[in-house]
């Protein structure tokens, strides 16, 4: 059974029909076409296909795709500055090494967003506790707390601008 949504992603409004038993990264990926969110176990144990829904991080691959209706969604494509240019946070990762083979790194990345979108000077402590649903087979931890703390501090920066 079908049913037509209306929500926004990326800024954009949007309606889609989806099928009554849809998953949300089969909705992003193969209906929306945004492939920057991966699936990686399909049970919500790796993070790989961490997005953001309403301020809060969500794995996809267990977040039913009608749920979306009237919400806000952003995938790692969302972040993208003017030009396609990579965000703050994407930059961050980047530099620091926070990125080895890639594949976690959009799940990282929006995790990520999400904390730092609600504390931009957290702790190490509240950075591995935000990360914790987020696996690294590359074992690319300390990079990737190193890239968070990279983009608090130029966030926090970029505020006093």
């Amino acid at each position: 059974m079908k049913k037509e949504i209306s929500f926004i992603v990326n800024s954009q409004q949007r309606k889609i029909e989806v099928e009554s038993h849809m998953r949300l990264i089969d909705l992003i990926r193969n209906q929306l076409g945004l492939t920057g969110t991966k699936e990686g176990c399909g049970e919500g144990e790796c993070g790989a296909c961490t997005v953001i829904v309403d301020g809060k991080a969500v794995n996809a691959c267990l977040y039913p795709a009608l749920e979306i209706e009237d919400r806000k969604l952003t995938t790692i494509e969302g972040l993208l500055e003017e030009d396609n240019m990579p965000s703050v946070i994407q930059n961050a990762f980047i530099e620091s090494g926070g990125i080895q083979c890639g594949f976690c790194s959009p799940g990282m990345i929006m995790s990520t967003k999400a904390l730092l979108d609600k504390n931009n000077n957290p702790s190490d402590e509240e950075i591995r506790t935000a990360l914790l649903g987020n696996l690294c087979r590359c074992t690319g931890y300390v990079q990737i707390i190193e890239s968070v703390n990279a983009a608090a501090k130029q966030l926090r920066r970029k505020s006093h601008e």
